[in-house]
């Protein structure tokens, strides 16, 4: 198959967890014989910490003005087989446009950050990078959660046929190596800066490492604010391309992944920081969520923490108790959460819709679109 995407950016992992999922999704696909374009606007900030220049899987199309790029546009998706557009694509809306038109390819919109989206509509805030008339258009709405938010993106959007598409590793990228000097830790973190997940980083790693001033902590990601709670035995790295990952993962004893607020509230939707660190055999604690079960056992391939007594007892554990852990979380990853699994269910669900034809069901036709609703 032929496939475009309109999406915010597979370029600069620099912010954002679209890059690195995509880049794994794109080589996967070109495994299982598939081309992928990838339309990305050439936006300053993502320029200046651009850590991909070209495809080595696919074609990556830089532009700096949606209308100007038209044309081409719509060369590429004549001949396409599967267009998509994407959550935070800054031209989300015309790509669309410029997607429905198109006669020959099935057309898929994926939302990679459905709990913000659904967040925003429900507070009635606009949402730019959804079509004014919602995803009833769409032959199908991938969404990076799964559980109640496909009910919801029917519900309020209008979705004819929606399916998960969960996060995923590439384990080329993510794996084992051996530890770095400079990204030694007992606990690290690497995730950019939100203010959502603060009071969550200050409770399960700012608070220990305060309580334990032996124990070295690393924070690494972009957008910190100078204001930061930062103490005497908390190290910080600015962002790190994905070819760093690895290093800073193995490096420590226990990595933690915290959830945005709106994911976390929304439940299944596994970060993708989970399945890197798991993929690299690091030993992981994370916070709760709904859903988590699904991706990993708690307490056999992840631990869970809550609250601060939590990471305390983790960071007493063996370290033979620790090697197991992560051990586990690896073989699991590698079993069930690769971009490879992904790229296969995507490969499917595209083969169900080609095979049962686009024409929505009367009742689905029917469904009222409630986005701006207020």
């Amino acid at each position: 198959m032929k496939i475009v995407v309109f999406g915010l950016t597979v370029s600069s992992s620099w912010g954002n967890g679209h890059a690195t999922l995509w880049r794994g999704l794109i080589a996967a696909l070109a495994a299982r014989g598939h081309r992928t374009v990838f339309f990305e606007r050439d936006v300053p900030y993502y320029a200046m910490n651009r850590d991909l220049e070209a495809l080595p899987d696919g074609e990556l199309a830089l532009y700096r003005d949606f209308e100007e790029e038209r044309r081409r546009a719509e060369r590429v998706l004549a001949d396409a087989d599967v267009a998509i557009v994407t959550s935070y694509c800054p031209d989300g809306r015309a790509a669309a446009e410029l997607v429905m038109a198109a006669a020959r390819p099935i057309k898929i919109f994926y939302d990679l950050d459905t709990p913000v989206t659904l967040a925003n509509l429900r507070d009635g805030e606009s949402v730019p990078y959804l079509p004014a008339d919602g995803l009833a258009g769409f032959d199908l709405v991938l969404s990076y959660t799964g559980g109640r938010a496909l009910d919801e993106l029917a519900e309020r959007l209008g979705a004819r046929r929606t399916a998960p598409l969960y996060g995923h590793v590439d384990p080329r990228v993510h794996r084992p190596v051996a530890p770095a000097a400079h990204y030694r830790a007992d606990l690290s973190y690497l995730g950019t800066y939100a203010s959502d997940r603060q009071p969550a980083l200050e409770a399960l790693l700012v608070g220990p490492a305060a309580r334990r001033p032996d124990l070295r902590f690393l924070i690494g990601g972009a957008q910190y604010p100078q204001q930061f709670p930062w103490g005497d035995n908390i190290w910080f790295v600015r962002h790190l391309p994905p070819s760093e990952h690895p290093a800073f993962f193995c490096s420590s004893r226990l990595t933690l992944n915290i959830t945005r607020k709106a994911m976390a509230d929304m439940g299944w939707c596994p970060s993708g920081r989970l399945f890197e660190a798991a993929a690299c055999g690091a030993a992981m604690v994370t916070d709760a969520w709904d859903g988590l079960d699904t991706f990993f056992t708690p307490g056999d391939e992840v631990l869970v923490a809550t609250s601060a007594s939590h990471i305390d007892a983790a960071l007493d554990l063996s370290d033979a108790e620790i090697a197991r852990l992560g051990r586990a979380a690896r073989e699991r990853t590698l079993s069930s959460h690769t971009s490879m699994h992904r790229a296969a269910t995507l490969e499917q669900l595209i083969e169900e819709i080609a095979g049962r034809g686009l024409t929505p069901p009367p009742a689905a036709r029917a469904t009222p679109f409630r986005a701006m609703e207020a």
